[in-house]
């Protein structure tokens, strides 16, 4: 029977280097989830039989409790979830965010995680086997100007995995947050953005960051470790990021 692994957000960028990471195994299948089906269909026609593509909004409880709920006899058995639906939006101090923005953030960084995990986690611990797998960002452990919410979310991502893995220490089920730092290649920062590609495209000037594929091959190796090991939190950044010195304004 083929190893099943359910990555949400899966029509482009992590989510989608994600899938066809596994599907490069042979013995391994995915399930695929994103609000864009026409992506989640293509997959599938690249490898056929081994996709079920669900167009899904994680923010909609009703809809991950029902489609979840009622995935196909043989491919409940979820080995590895990937939680990577999210985003940023704004980079717009707090007294002038976007209060939608900020809104979106949290349904989908940490509502819409909660709910995918709640609806596939009974069914790892009743197999005694599983890993989840939170894609955070460094944003969760470094503040920086403009990160208020979109931060904030991924502290919360980094903190709900480790109350995870004190739930679940014994089980066989373990969870770790994966935080990338600075990715080019998506449309991460054009959806920050708004849509202004120049804005985004300034972001990574000069730099060479970590690409989705980097991702994909970290999750990969994450998920495939012996079942004893947990990791528990993982950063990665390119070799040009890394920490700056404290903020201070002077007069």
């Amino acid at each position: 029977m083929p190893i099943t692994a359910l990555i949400t957000g899966a029509s482009a960028g992590f989510g989608l280097a994600i899938a066809e990471r596994f599907l490069r195994d042979a013995d391994w299948r995915a399930v695929v989830c994103a609000r864009r089906a026409a992506p989640l269909a293509r997959l599938a026609e690249r490898h056929p039989g081994r996709v079920l593509a669900l167009q899904l909004d994680v923010t909609d409880d009703a809809a991950v409790r029902t489609t979840l709920g009622a995935l196909p006899l043989e491919w409940r058995d979820i080995e590895v979830l990937v939680n990577n639906a999210g985003l940023a939006l704004g980079l717009e101090p707090a007294h002038q965010a976007s209060l939608d923005d900020w809104h979106t953030m949290i349904d989908t960084n940490c509502t819409g995680l909660v709910q995918v995990t709640r609806a596939i986690l009974p069914g790892m611990v009743e197999r005694g086997r599983g890993s989840v797998v939170n894609i955070g960002s460094v944003a969760g452990e470094v503040p920086y100007p403009g990160g208020n919410v979109y931060g904030a979310t991924k502290a919360f991502v980094q903190q709900f995995t480790h109350n995870l893995n004190a739930d679940l220490a014994g089980s066989g089920v373990r969870a770790t947050c994966l935080e990338p730092g600075l990715v080019g290649g998506t449309e991460f920062s054009n959806v920050r953005f708004h849509g202004d590609d120049a804005r985004a495209a300034a972001v990574y000037e000069g730099t060479q960051p970590l690409t989705a594929e980097d991702i994909a091959e970290t999750v990969h190796w994450i998920a495939t470790r012996p079942q004893h090991i947990t990791i528990n939190a993982l950063t990665m950044m390119p070799n040009c990021q890394s920490f700056g010195p404290l903020a201070i304004r002077r007069r």
